[in-house]
């Protein structure tokens, strides 16, 4: 079986960014929170089948998987 691709989503707040990594095969991934001070939070995470509906919502966009990486690095 192939492995999924990871889907990337991102999100800009008045003083902070989340990403989001999501499995679309399983429904798991991780959320990074980046503070203005440079701290990233990582979170791993398990969704239902409606977070593309919920991150649609929620006003998160695509991002770069190559951004998402370089963050979470940071962690």
């Amino acid at each position: 079986m192939a492995k999924a691709i990871s889907q990337y989503f991102k999100r800009v707040f008045d003083d902070y960014q989340v990403l989001v990594q999501v499995n679309p095969d399983d429904y798991t991934g991780i959320e990074l929170i980046l503070h203005p001070d440079g701290k990233v939070e990582r979170t791993e995470m398990e969704f239902d089948e409606e977070i593309f509906e919920d991150l649609e919502v929620d006003e998160f966009k695509t991002c770069s998987p190559l951004e998402f990486q370089l963050h979470l690095a940071k962690t």
